[in-house]
């Protein structure tokens, strides 16, 4: 049955999506946002493919039929009509896709993260069938969150919400372009669902941390797991950059590793001490794949890193479950254990952790990075640990226990009395 003005006008949206069919593959999308677009679905070369035609009432129903037969004409032809209007508006150069991949382009000259292009990419991909080959100032709000609701159906309400900000940025770059005069995005704060923000677990119990440093200890897996987890233990990097660390970011003999700014998350270099413990623990591992270009190689191809689910694999395999640890994890416990020493300054342990200061006045004066007391820090968080493996101690016990039982210093192999208490 064919539509009519009265039918297309008083359409109501539903809970789904309601496809209304006038025929020739013409289609009257009714959101449940209350939008509705018109496509065309249509076979070309054997392959089922949709064509964007417009909104209603933007692009009335005599309209949309034109357009129809105009598509149907193009067919005939042996023209694929999708791809004839990308290349007419391309021509233009004021499609979302033709500035979406300018905006990208534009990332990757900035030096962006290759993880930060990729992730742009994919988010950008659940935008672009519906968006990708209208002209950007045609976009309003209400197609936006057609999109956006989408994917906030699937259940990934975060995708939702990193989509609404990826294309707020497509949208500001084409302000700036001259491309566009408005960012709609602006007006749908607050029109998706919240995700609910889950914090990655984090062991920060003192005796319950030296339970977990004692099962890595005894995991019976690959040589560089086990290593790679004391080292995220002693170390508390991001996972991806441990993961991915060479061996030539390792100065062995001024006791640093410099994380270079490509692989740093906020895109500046980060210098880590080296306590003794993580030299030692070092030196094995050269033994095994000091050989190559990387620390932790893939077993299937020296020339890649661990996967970033070999070390979470690894604690699952210890027992642990997901909500009770996690490698990023480490990093919480090292913060909280080392604030709560109060022996530290906490703009030490914030510079450790390569945090940024979020106060931007605070951070142009506050340049300095406590090298000194990071050096000593971290000796003092390698002995600590240590002291955390012998059995159930009082943080505030730590140096006593070590003037008694650590008059030297760790050779490579743990001693045996400390292990498995």
């Amino acid at each position: 049955m064919t539509l009519s003005d009265v039918k297309c006008r008083n359409a109501r949206p539903g809970p789904k999506l309601r496809k209304l069919s006038d025929g020739g593959g013409l289609q009257l999308w009714v959101q449940p946002t209350g939008s509705r677009l018109w496509r065309l679905a249509y076979r070309f070369r054997g392959k089922q493919k949709l064509l964007a035609l417009g909104s209603y009432p933007l692009l009335s129903l005599v309209e949309a039929r034109q357009a129809r037969d105009e598509a149907k004409r193009l067919l005939l032809k042996g023209i694929d009509p999708a791809r004839e209007k990308q290349e007419r508006n391309a021509d233009t150069r004021d499609t979302f896709r033709v500035i979406a991949d300018e905006f990208v382009a534009k990332l990757k000259k900035e030096g962006r993260a290759e993880r930060t292009i990729i992730k742009n990419k994919w988010l950008l991909s659940f935008a672009y069938p519906t968006l990708g080959d209208r002209s950007i100032r045609e976009i309003d709000a209400p197609s936006v969150l057609d999109v956006l609701r989408e994917v906030e159906v699937r259940g990934r309400h975060e995708s939702a919400r990193r989509l609404r900000s990826t294309i707020g940025s497509v949208f500001r770059y084409a302000i700036a372009t001259a491309r566009a005069n408005a960012d709609p995005t602006l007006a749908l704060r607050g029109a998706l669902v919240r995700p609910k923000v889950t914090p990655r677990a984090a062991i920060t119990d003192p005796k319950e941390f030296g339970a977990l440093l004692r099962a890595i200890d005894s995991y019976d897996g690959q040589p560089g797991t086990q290593i790679a987890l004391n080292l995220m233990a002693l170390l508390f990097p991001r996972p991806g950059e441990l993961r991915a660390a060479e061996w030539s970011e390792f100065d062995f003999d001024k006791a640093v590793w410099t994380i270079p700014a490509a692989r740093a998350k906020m895109r500046r270099p980060h210098s880590v001490p080296l306590s003794t413990q993580v030299l030692n623990l070092l030196k094995r591992l050269r033994k095994v794949y000091g050989h190559g270009l990387l620390l932790f190689p893939s077993v299937r191809a020296i020339t890649r890193p661990i996967s970033d689910n070999t070390l979470n694999a690894a604690l699952r395999r210890l027992g642990y479950r997901k909500n009770e640890a996690t490698a990023h994890g480490f990093r919480a416990t090292a913060s909280s254990l080392l604030n709560e020493s109060g022996r530290w300054h906490p703009d030490a342990i914030e510079r450790q952790l390569a945090h940024v200061e979020g106060n931007n006045v605070r951070r142009a004066y506050a340049r300095g990075e406590h090298w000194d007391e990071r050096v000593k820090m971290m000796q003092w968080w390698a002995d600590h640990l240590d002291t955390l493996k012998l059995s159930r101690v009082d943080l505030h016990e730590t140096d006593r226990i070590f003037t008694a039982v650590n008059s030297q210093r760790r050779t490579a192999a743990f001693p045996r009395r400390f292990q498995h208490r």
